[in-house]
């Protein structure tokens, strides 16, 4: 009698990408709900014009009190009036626009600049490096929020110039951090051997070095959005950020201190509102670096 044949072994397939995500996200309740959030938030911003009640430049009479004071939820303004009489709703839908759009621009334009002035020293070296990453200490030097407050006193108040500010700024952390992976990977057998090739510089750095860079761009730059929502909510809460009368959570809680014992909304719904983004921000940073970790283990 000849012995049954043995079955195959039948390998197991290695996880992709999208299964692993979703497999990392349900075990991981804080991210699930973060992302969830940030998902609300751009959708939101995104159909604000549909969204809103009311147009949140306009003021409405039955918006206002005897006295002239602010109404509170409810008399067809879901959370309230405002002291000018607009509705709140309609302005924190279009804030999340305001905050989003700054956030993620001034932070693109912060990521791009880091990554090239971190990218380039850390492969040229020589007086190269030292020249960016002293001009990295000097700008690192400057306290955040003050500098952003002289150059827009400089510029004037704008959606664009904070953008244009934020930017300049916020660009030094991602090139120190570049920087110190470039020096490991360039001496790195394949980088080595690009070199013996002949390949020029800028096409090792970006077809060499910068795929194995995309990692940390991806978390530092989540992350990079929460810090840059909160400094245009601070330069627009001193009035130095986003002009009036333009829709912006930083404006709505510079306003709502004033009215905070008579109209509690004004304060507690744009705080909220900036709290639970720059949180979501961060902990989808978290979750991300979690993610996109070759060395973390797979959760199941």
């Amino acid at each position: 009698m000849t012995a049954p044949p043995m079955a195959e072994a039948v390998p197991v397939a290695a996880p992709t990408g999208l299964r692993r995500t979703l497999s990392s996200l349900r075990h991981d309740l804080p991210a699930l709900i973060s992302i969830t959030l940030l998902v609300l938030l751009a959708l939101a911003a995104i159909l604000a014009p549909i969204l809103a009640p009311h147009p949140p430049l306009q003021t409405y009479p039955e918006g206002l009190a005897a006295n002239g004071a602010p109404i509170g939820p409810g008399h067809g303004f879901p959370l309230g009036t405002d002291p000018n009489g607009r509705d709140v709703l309609a302005r924190l839908l279009y804030g999340a626009r305001v905050s989003l759009v700054i956030g993620i621009l001034a932070n693109g334009l912060a990521t791009i600049v880091g990554v090239i002035v971190g990218l380039v020293a850390g492969y040229l070296g020589g007086w190269v490096e030292t020249i960016l990453m002293r001009l990295t200490d000097v700008v690192m030097s400057f306290p955040i929020l003050l500098f952003c407050i002289a150059l827009i006193s400089v510029t004037g108040p704008s959606e664009r110039n904070v953008v244009i500010v934020i930017a300049l700024i916020y660009w030094t952390t991602l090139a120190r951090i570049i920087r110190s992976q470039v020096l490991s990977l360039r001496e790195r057998e394949f980088v080595v051997a690009a070199r013996t090739m002949g390949l020029s510089h800028w096409r090792i750095m970006r077809k060499h070095l910068f795929p194995h860079l995309v990692p940390t761009i991806i978390v530092y730059a989540t992350l990079g959005v929460a810090s840059s929502i909160l400094i245009e909510a601070s330069l627009s809460f001193l009035g130095v950020g986003v002009p009036v009368p333009t829709a912006s959570w930083g404006q709505m809680i510079e306003q709502g201190k004033e009215y905070f014992q008579i109209a509690p909304w004004l304060l507690f719904a744009p705080g909220v509102c900036l709290v639970l983004t720059v949180l979501a921000f961060n902990l989808a940073g978290d979750w991300l670096r979690d993610l996109l970790d070759p060395t973390a283990p797979e959760r199941r």
